[in-house]
């Protein structure tokens, strides 16, 4: 290994060093400082002699005198079935007091790239349990659906209560769900964080259980900004040896991918590069689709990889460059509303505004239920009828209303303390949050009910629940 004591400049993560042969883009390298620390890091550019290095422990410490070692290889992963349990740092590395990992093999943490001809479509339906989530938005198996939220919103309770409840139903054709939920994981990459959102994650893992088939990957705010832009391709190289290899259905949560775009756009500050809109990289589309692109599940292999990016939108705006590229490149989005939050309801997911685009493919007969589709349409059309008769009541008082429109306006708010407000224990099945939506669409009269099929109308209307007593009434 060659060394070179040839530093000649240090700006915010990066240091430039002078060499005399070729150097590889991405390799790892050893920086020795002066008092004897090792930090490493990662060649960035490489041209003419000079190379730019970001180091992950940051550049404290970091002069003209210290040593530099290129290890002639790039950033790998130990992958191992043994990490299911564990508790690492951003950079892979065990924090939780157990033994070193003993890696079955190493992986490239750029993973590698999927024959788009093998990829199967995402039709799989996953139970989270939240019925905003199951009902309106449907998760799949192999879809990437990201959380919109604002600051201060309580998004990471959302993503806890998916990844404690989350599980893949079993088939129809046979058998008890335990076998299949088993063979279920969960892939926690948090970026940025604070130590009390560390202590409560860490802590809600532990009371409940989780921790046994979740792998925790832990990037602190405290901890150097470049580690948080290795710290999602390490989850997601340890979520395609888990998913690709062993054969899981692993559930990847990343939060928040705003502070690793942040990350992005300090690199490319020291880097003096000439920065796209709003001082972010003109590249981060190509990079955040570097990570997004790798959910999916591949033909001939049993598990698959469903992620679940949760981004806080900067001053709530979502024409913000990092909603604004999530968006495109992801299949929807589930949309943590801040009015909801204030009125109490947990979690506050507004329907409205979210989208899952792999739902009508992973719903019906034989994967939910039949009535699945035109249930939710229905609650979706009704919902957002009650939320304009709002505005209008504001303006004209209810009493100027009709008894139709009054009946609309009850149903948007039962429709949020009802089936949207379940609390961040509550595990509803499938079956319970269909149950709510028919309780709330049978206090419509059945002439309103015009996107469901009349089969379907005849076997689940409760034709008592018109009255006040719609909550007693038997299923």
């Amino acid at each position: 290994m060659k060394e070179y004591q040839t530093i000649t400049e240090s700006s915010g993560p990066l240091v430039f060093a002078e060499v005399d042969e070729p150097i590889g883009y991405d390799e790892i390298v050893e920086i020795e400082t002066p008092g004897g620390d090792i930090k490493r890091g990662q060649v960035l550019e490489s041209e003419d002699g000079i190379v730019a290095i970001q180091v992950f422990e940051g550049t404290s410490g970091i002069d003209t005198d210290a040593s530099v070692r290129f290890a002639g290889e790039t950033l790998k992963m130990k992958v191992t079935e043994d990490l299911l349990g564990r508790v690492l740092d951003g950079a892979g590395q065990p924090i939780d007091g157990g033994p070193d990992i003993l890696a079955d093999e190493r992986r490239e943490i750029v993973g590698a790239a999927i024959n788009p001809f093998s990829r199967e479509y995402p039709e799989e339906f996953i139970q989270t349990g939240v019925s905003a989530v199951d009902g309106m938005n449907t998760l799949v198996r192999g879809q990437k659906l990201p959380i919109f939220s604002g600051s201060g919103l309580p998004h990471n309770d959302l993503a806890l209560q998916i990844a404690r409840q989350a599980t893949v139903p079993e088939e129809q054709e046979g058998g008890g769900s335990d076998s299949d939920e088993s063979e279920f994981a969960v892939i926690f990459g948090a970026m940025g964080i604070t130590a009390e959102e560390a202590n409560e994650f860490m802590d809600d893992f532990e009371r409940t259980g989780a921790l046994e088939r979740s792998v925790v990957f832990m990037n602190l705010a405290d901890d150097p900004a470049v580690e948080r832009t290795v710290t999602p391709r390490m989850v997601l190289t340890t979520a395609e040896y888990l998913a690709f290899d062993k054969g899981y259905h692993v559930l990847v949560i990343l939060t928040d991918m705003t502070n690793y775009c942040e990350a992005l756009r300090e690199i490319g500050a020291a880097r003096e590069e000439v920065p796209g809109r709003r001082g972010y990289p003109g590249y981060m589309y190509t990079d955040l689709a570097t990570l997004y692109e790798r959910a999916g599940r591949i033909e001939g292999r049993e598990g698959s990889v469903t992620q679940i990016p949760i981004l806080t939108m900067p001053g709530d705006d979502d024409t913000h460059p990092i909603p604004d590229l999530t968006g495109y490149i992801t299949e929807g989005q589930i949309y943590v509303d801040r009015d909801l939050n204030s009125q109490g309801i947990q979690p506050p997911v507004n329907v409205l505004p979210s989208l899952s685009r792999l739902m009508d493919d992973g719903i019906g007969e034989g994967l939910t239920r039949e009535d699945h589709g035109d249930v939710s349409d229905q609650m979706y059309a009704a919902y957002a009828e009650g939320e304009d008769l709002r505005d209008l009541v504001n303006i004209v008082g209810r009493e100027a209303l009709s008894e139709r429109d009054n009946k609309y306006l009850d149903f948007a708010d039962r429709f949020e303390t009802e089936f949207i407000d379940q609390g961040t224990d509550t595990d509803r099945s499938v079956t319970e949050t269909l149950s709510i939506g028919w309780d709330l669409l049978s206090t419509l009269p059945k002439e309103e009910l015009n996107r469901i099929d009349e089969d379907l109308i005849e076997t689940y209307y409760r034709e008592g629940d018109e009255s006040e007593t719609a909550e007693i009434t038997a299923d």
